[in-house]
């Protein structure tokens, strides 16, 4: 009898093992025991407390500042100008006989500037007076002989309006003349001349432009905001283009505003008898107001609220931190000065920037040597 394969036999091998491992039922509880081993290994994950929050209390720097009296300063963009300029015109046609005057001379009311030709002119002045003696005596012999009954009153009556007709003819023929020179109308510098002499001039001709300097004017315009700070009479200091500050005080502010710009223009009047400062330069114009009550402060204590209004934070009297909005009156080299503070306020100085209306803070006074310093003055908390 041939013997079995080797492959039948291990076939045979693996059917009968598998067999007794399906009879021990051991894989329905493969399932079971790895839930139990889960269950042996789960651990309970228990939510620990969430640690309590904790509140901190900032400290802040606070000041009671003092008050001064400070003149609130009006600044203006403006420009010199004569007080007075006029272009003389010649009066009546002719020749320019006569020029007086040259660019820079200084004259005064009633200067002859030019004279122009005119001899027919003075002729026709010698005949009128001539004539007029003719009248005047003419009428004194009617006159005598209408009182002694020979003449009739109407011939007296004609004497007499001849002697009239002669008179006009005479201050006609003198005025003439006196239109061939043409005189300063007031005192000043002659700015420009436009002729020369020999010149045939035209009535109404451009011959010089004569200007007041003293004293000199500074017109700007102001806002419709400042406007009314801003009185005839206030004292008014401008600074030139050099760096000077002269002093003048306001003469005129005109009633209605310039419809562009809404601005109402202005004018200083400053002294200038040496008529150093000329027309045409460009002016700062800084005019004083009435004192307003104020108080000077660094400029690093100015801050916003939500709104974006510009103020101050303060600290009211239950330590809450308030604010109150300002008026900024003045910008010096020291500081600024604010106008609209409480009397009774505690303005804080340091820590402004991290503190909000309403919240309840700690608070230090600051020293003088602190607030007089403006780059010393931050805006974090106290330390």
């Amino acid at each position: 009898m041939a013997m079995p394969r080797f492959h039948t036999v291990a076939a045979f091998v693996v059917f009968a093992v598998s067999a007794a491992w399906v009879l021990t039922g051991e894989f329905s509880s493969i399932g079971s025991a790895a839930d139990d081993a889960g269950e042996a290994n789960v651990e309970v994950e228990v939510e620990a407390p969430a640690p309590e929050a904790t509140t901190t209390t900032r400290t802040v720097g606070v000041i009671e500042p003092d008050f001064i009296d400070h003149n609130r300063i009006i600044r203006i963009s403006g420009v010199t100008a004569p007080d007075k300029r006029s272009t003389l015109a010649t009066r009546s046609a002719g020749i320019l006989g006569e020029l007086k005057v040259e660019k820079g001379d200084k004259v005064v009311a009633g200067d002859v500037i030019l004279v122009l030709e005119g001899t027919e002119r003075s002729a026709m002045v010698e005949t009128a007076r001539a004539l007029l003696d003719q009248r005047e005596k003419e009428a004194e012999n009617i006159e005598r002989l209408v009182e002694s009954g020979i003449a009739p009153t109407t011939q007296r009556d004609t004497a007499r309006s001849a002697l009239a007709s002669a008179r006009s003819q005479l201050e006609a023929a003198q005025a003439d003349v006196e239109r061939l020179a043409v005189e300063a109308p007031f005192s000043g510098v002659i700015d420009q001349v436009m002729v020369e002499e020999g010149s045939w001039l035209p009535s109404g001709e451009p011959a010089a432009v004569l200007l007041q300097l003293d004293p000199v004017v500074a017109r700007g315009e102001v806002s419709e905001r400042d406007i009314a700070y801003v009185e005839v009479g206030s004292e008014a200091g401008v600074r030139l283009i050099s760096g000077n500050v002269v002093t003048g005080e306001v003469r005129h502010i005109s009633r209605e505003a310039t419809p562009g710009t809404r601005t109402f223009p202005i004018e200083v009047v400053i002294p200038n008898p040496d008529n150093q400062i000329p027309g045409g330069m460009t002016a700062e114009i800084m005019i004083k107001s009435e004192p307003v009550t104020a108080v000077k402060l660094p400029r690093s204590v100015v801050t916003l609220d939500e709104n974006g209004d510009l103020g101050l934070r303060i600290l009211r009297a239950d330590n809450t931190v308030g604010f109150v909005t300002i008026d900024l009156i003045d910008d010096s080299p020291e500081g600024l000065i604010l106008g609209g503070v409480p009397e009774d306020a505690k303005i804080i100085i340091a820590g402004q920037d991290l503190v909000s209306e309403g919240e309840t803070v700690n608070s230090v006074p600051v020293d003088d040597g602190l607030v007089a310093s403006t780059d010393a003055v931050a805006s974090g908390p106290v330390q």
